[in-house]
């Protein structure tokens, strides 16, 4: 008889270096903060370019470039705990394009919401690990995402949730780029910025490319950054592999607003021959591929 498996349990000595992490880089200086995160970063790249090798699908592309933001969210913004990941007042994360999954699961199991052993199951038959984010088996994933343009009404939701109940809670989503071509983004642009959900930061990796193309021959969508201001958000455009300036973006409004970071970064970060190329969105590294990329991040 087959078993469908349950939710994945939290790997406790990696959530409590976790937690210990969190709070040393708190007291830490920017330089030594940076040096972590990249550290980490480099971790994080590794298990995606083993992840997705092993399983023979994923969006490698996307997955590295958005690797930066993640780690800053989730070691330098985020009050959440791998231990108690319902926890009512804990704040919540939302990958919006929810096909870069391997990114957020192999952050998830960095800071020990899963045992690390479990994204060799990424894909498998029956493996909690989709390749879309499910909130049903996967501690940490706040909602299943995948259809692009439905991270951010749901994160609008959780913030309008928090104003309306009292609480303090922060909601941060990631987004690509290619996805803020969908009506629906702009939507709940209009709602945050109505209902001035101060606790809303919305992150738009902006890689320039999508699948198949470049975003700016599908659609232009600069200047960017102006038009979410005169949405009425608090705009703060950056460098998105620069720790410093993220940690920075992803800090709490200063001015009642919702807050939207625009991260300029690279697809295919960190790795040479899939940086900024278009073919790689969904694209499988061959082995010799996948072992010059592991051995240029560092293993």
């Amino acid at each position: 008889m087959t078993t469908v498996p349950t939710r994945l349990s939290v790997d406790e000595p990696v959530a409590a270096a976790y937690r210990e992490d969190v709070r040393a880089l708190r007291g830490a200086t920017s330089e030594e903060r940076g040096a972590r995160l990249a550290e980490i970063a480099r971790s994080v790249r590794r298990d995606i370019v083993t992840t997705i090798r092993g399983a023979g699908l994923g969006h490698i592309g996307g997955d590295l470039s958005v690797t930066d933001i993640l780690v800053s969210a989730y070691w330098g913004a985020l009050d959440v705990d791998p231990s108690t990941p319902d926890r009512l007042d804990r704040d919540r994360f939302i990958l919006s394009k929810g096909h870069c999954a391997v990114a957020l699961y192999s952050v998830l199991a960095e800071a020990g919401f899963f045992p690390r052993r479990e994204l060799g199951s990424f894909a498998q038959p029956l493996s909690p690990l989709n390749g879309h984010p499910n909130r049903v088996k996967i501690p940490g994933v706040e909602t299943n995402t995948g259809p692009l343009g439905h991270g951010l009404p749901v994160a609008t939701g959780c913030a309008l949730a928090a104003k309306l109940t009292g609480r303090d809670f922060r909601t941060i989503v990631v987004m690509g780029d290619g996805e803020m071509q969908e009506g629906s983004n702009w939507e709940a642009i209009m709602t945050a910025a109505h209902y001035e959900l101060h606790s809303l930061t919305a992150v738009v990796d902006r890689n320039r490319l999508q699948q198949g193309a470049r975003t700016e021959d599908t659609k232009v969508l600069e200047p960017l950054d102006e038009k979410l201001t005169s949405f009425g958000f608090e705009t703060r455009r950056i460098d998105g592999h620069d720790y410093t300036a993220l940690v920075q973006a992803l800090a709490p409004s200063t001015t009642g607003k919702p807050v939207a970071v625009v991260a300029d970064t690279v697809k295919g970060k960190g790795v040479s021959f899939i940086e900024d190329r278009v073919e790689w969105h969904h694209k499988v590294p061959s082995e010799d591929q996948a072992s010059r990329a592991l051995e240029e991040l560092g293993a």
